[in-house]
């Protein structure tokens, strides 16, 4: 049966997932492990907070955390609660959260204490510590965010003015099960269920507005494509701040009653003593991270039998990568797929079955009841073999972005196909091979990194008059960034300069590994940055 109409909504299909799966292991981290029962209890607990708190449905709920079982429970809390879920990227600096928590103007965020040595409340707190004029400041803890109304640290302390997660699970104690189990029993198939942030070559993140039918609809198509099923153990390493991470992941395992193992972070090391101790069988995450399991040194030490599905991005996947998977491993499915936010994070997918020369040049077919074509830039379609614009259309396709018509007209035709900004190629059999991006984005290590917003944000050093920023091949993340940088008169900024600076104004993956002095940038005759020449001194 078809996800959406059995569930209805996401905390439908918690509750389903709670009395299906009960004694089932549904989230092991660490030595907490966790059924299916206590699960669905643990999320009913934190919609119960929400609710005291003042959280209605169609609010904006953000959560800014690494892959954990608080994760987990929080934003399905939210979820159950009647909100509308705004993952926040783990890479982001303050200035960054900032902005895409008062653009969907949250009113609760939850937020890890201390990651990667990082604390996200300081660099949040030193972003957002000003009030913005004219609006006023708010009543929650951050005068620059004054529809935030609170900030939930998910650990046992928290400064002043925040809330520990412990408290704010406790001040959901009076609330009854009938009115969480009304408030979400309010919630339509068509309701949103989350806004994905993304970053579009304008520089500006836009958030891609998906709803609860959408959600499950596209993770039961997953699900059954993929061949997950019940009593896998999946190790989640992809981030739940993404779609791959939280849906093909989360909601994914909730259809099936697989096992959930979130890793915070990708370290090959622990990814390999997960693999053995829980006995993974599903691994899904970008070609590097298999590449690196395979060509770790340490491999043969590890038990990895277990494994038997893996699924990966729409990066090309070298035809040997599939081969060392099905041989080396032992791995019974490897498979290929393409989609983005805007498409609830799935287009086209290989099928079990797919000869491995297929599953590695392309990214499969069109999911059940989605359609792709491929355009040229009149929009007349074009014949299989010939590159173009890919566009998609079907129920998988977001609602629009989030409060913002004119980008949403950009990229939604009036009869519902979406351009999705890529140029791919469709051969006879209608699978799908995507060959460039024609938004100049690049993936770093699995994270798309969007030139015109690193260009922006480079453009804030003082000794840097123009900039432009290209994607170049490296061995080890896929693709970096690579900056043309041409001085302000006088300057002696260096290139060691510049990427120290970046890496304490904007995430990891969008520092440019790369940066050449240029005495000026190639335009065109209307003045853009001509970036095939730059690809070209490459």
């Amino acid at each position: 049966m078809r996800g959406d109409l059995e569930w209805g909504s996401i905390p439908g299909l918690v509750r389903a997932a709670a009395d299906r799966y009960g004694d089932a292991e549904a989230v092991v981290e660490g030595r907490t492990r966790i059924s299916y029962a206590e699960l669905g209890a643990r999320v009913e607990r934190a919609a119960a907070a929400c609710v005291a708190n003042g959280v209605q449905t169609g609010d904006r709920v953000a959560i800014w955390a690494p892959n954990s079982l608080d994760w987990i429970v929080s934003a399905l809390g939210a979820v159950s609660a009647g909100a509308v879920l705004v993952p926040l990227n783990t890479r982001f600096k303050g200035a960054e959260a900032a902005y895409v928590l008062e653009r969907s103007r949250a009113r609760l965020l939850f937020v890890t204490g201390t990651f990667l040595g990082t604390s996200y409340v300081a660099s949040l707190r030193r972003a957002a510590s000003e009030g913005p004029g004219s609006e006023g400041p708010g009543n929650g803890p951050l005068p620059g965010l004054p529809h935030l109304e609170q900030v939930v640290v998910l650990s046992d302390d928290a400064p002043a003015d925040f809330r520990t997660w412990k408290d704010f699970l406790a001040s959901g104690d009076g609330v009854g099960e009938a009115e969480v189990r009304e408030r979400s029993a309010a919630l339509s198939p068509d309701s949103p269920s989350d806004i994905i942030f993304t970053s579009g070559t304008t520089g500006r993140p836009k958030g891609a507005v998906i709803t609860h039918a959408q959600t499950l609809r596209a993770y039961e198509v997953w699900s059954e494509l993929a061949g997950l099923r019940r009593g896998d153990r999946y190790l989640i390493v992809n981030p739940f701040f993404h779609t791959f991470g939280y849906k093909a992941g989360v909601i994914a395992c909730l259809t099936r009653g697989a096992t959930m193992i979130p890793q915070p972070v990708f370290n090959m090391d622990t990814a390999l003593a997960n693999i053995a101790s829980e006995r993974i069988s599903v691994l899904p995450g970008p070609p590097t991270l298999h590449q690196s399991l395979l060509d770790h040194p340490s491999r043969d030490s590890y038990d990895l039998s277990a494994l038997r599905l893996v699924v990966t991005g729409a990066a090309v996947v070298p035809l040997q990568l599939v081969e060392r998977l099905r041989t080396e491993l032992g791995v019974g499915t490897v498979l290929t797929a393409y989609g983005l936010s805007e498409a609830s994070g799935i287009v086209t997918m290989c099928r079990r079955g797919d000869e491995p020369a297929v599953i590695a040049s392309t990214s499969g077919r069109a999911i059940p009841d989605a359609e792709v074509k491929v355009v040229d830039a009149t929009g007349a379609a074009l014949p299989p073999g010939t590159p173009g614009e890919v566009l998609v259309r079907g129920f998988n396709v977001m609602r629009g972005y989030f409060e913002d018509p004119q980008s949403t007209a950009a990229v939604l035709t009036p009869d519902g196909w979406l351009r999705t900004g890529d140029v791919g190629v469709l051969d006879s059999a209608g699978n799908l091979r995507i060959t460039d991006r024609i938004k100049d984005m690049f993936i770093v290590g699995g994270f798309n990194a969007y030139p015109a917003e690193i260009e922006q944000l480079l453009g804030l050093h003082p000794d840097v008059a123009d900039v432009a920023v290209i994607g170049i091949p490296d061995g080890r993340l896929g693709e970096v960034g690579k900056a043309y940088v041409v001085r302000r008169p006088e300057s002696t900024l260096t290139s060691d300069d510049l990427i120290a600076w970046a890496r304490r104004e904007m995430a990891n993956y969008k520092v440019p590994r790369v940066v050449e002095f240029v005495g000026e940038l190639p335009r065109n005759a209307s003045g853009k940055v001509v970036k095939g020449e730059l690809r070209g001194r490459v």
